[in-house]
């Protein structure tokens, strides 16, 4: 039987982890998916345990190659996946039993959306600092296509291990390997290319936190990394056809962003701020000035770069009383 879902599932050294998270696949309440695990070299344990799942279920598929990296394996086993949907998911990671069938229901329901994503829960809580906590709410407090498409320049929006695609879609999108997240890069493109990408508002997703985690260990995930890829992005659309913009906030966040705009030929013809040491001042050749001014400024793309959710749902509401429009006249970014 042709299945309907296919669960791509990326696994490297992942031994410690990898039965429970293939014991969340095999309790879903949708049962007609395949798994097909994609062995990316791995040294341990990893295949011996991937073909033990196999040997008891058919449903699970086990393709073994060469190290090559995560965008490597992940097209590799794209090639393999039968199903309508492809539903990502990592090998340390766990399935709500719900998982496949709420998001098959939500794909199946609503046929203009391309993908969904849902909620998630990281784990083990007694690790998780502030900084995780405070993400973690961050993430689960995106529930709507318009959320996702606001939400896209502060991080990425949507867990990928998270993530339910239209199969179609995927091959024609693919993961490419340009030195920052191809998670990132893969949702970045479908909305700037105007497909619809919602959430499933469930906590669905046990997402492990742990230290050797590849979005923690590779330099593909670090900061500086997400920053390059929505830098690149935002020139090539929001910022398309202007050469200057104008920036609310130089703190750290503002500072990092700027760089890498500047990098991609943009730069701030003013700076919006409040600190009291930059009123008055010029910053790189830009003008520092309170929000008050922004109406009386030349029309120009605003872009926001502060941290935290709290400061920049302010901002947002103190554009939207001058009558701007977010992402048509300003957009959100961290």
């Amino acid at each position: 039987m042709t299945p309907l879902v296919s669960v791509l599932l990326p696994a490297f050294d992942a031994e410690p982890t990898l039965v429970p998270a293939l014991q969340s696949v095999r309790r879903q309440t949708e049962a007609r998916w395949e798994c097909v695990v994609v062995d990316d070299g791995s040294e341990d344990g990893t295949p011996r345990t991937a073909e033990a799942a196999a040997a008891t279920d058919d449903r699970f598929l086990i393709v073994r190659t060469p190290h090559r990296g995560l965008a490597a394996a992940l097209a590799t086993g794209l090639a393999r996946c039968r199903g309508r949907f492809i539903a990502r998911m990592d090998a340390d990671d766990l399935m709500h039993r719900e998982r496949l069938a709420r998001q098959v229901g939500a794909l199946e329901a609503d046929a203009s959306l391309a993908a969904v994503g849902c909620h998630v829960r990281l784990f083990p809580r007694a690790q998780l600092g502030r900084g995780w906590r405070s993400y973690e709410r961050w993430l689960n407090a995106i529930d709507s296509v318009e959320r996702v498409r606001a939400e896209a320049f502060v991080e990425c929006p949507v867990a990928h291990p998270s993530l339910m695609i239209r199969r179609e879609l995927l091959v024609e999108f693919g993961y490419r390997d340009r030195g920052w997240p191809e998670d990132y890069d893969l949702l970045l493109r479908l909305l700037a290319r105007g497909h619809r990408v919602g959430i499933v508002a469930r906590r669905l997703l046990a997402w492990r936190n742990h230290p050797a985690r590849i979005s923690l260990t590779d330099a593909r995930y670090a900061p500086a990394s997400f920053t390059a890829c929505k830098a690149a992005f935002l020139a090539a659309h929001f910022l398309a056809g202007v050469e200057e913009y104008d920036l609310w906030g130089y703190g750290a966040t503002g500072r990092t962003l700027r760089r890498a705009l500047l990098a991609e030929g943009k730069r701030p013809a003013h700076v919006v701020d409040l600190h009291p040491g930059r009123l008055g001042q010029t910053i790189h050749g830009a003008a520092v000035v309170v929000p008050d001014e922004i109406p009386r400024l030349p029309r120009r793309p605003l872009v926001v770069s502060v941290a935290g959710a709290g400061p920049r749902r302010q901002i947002r509401d103190a554009l939207t009383a001058m009558g701007l429009r977010e992402l048509d006249d300003f957009v959100c970014a961290a």
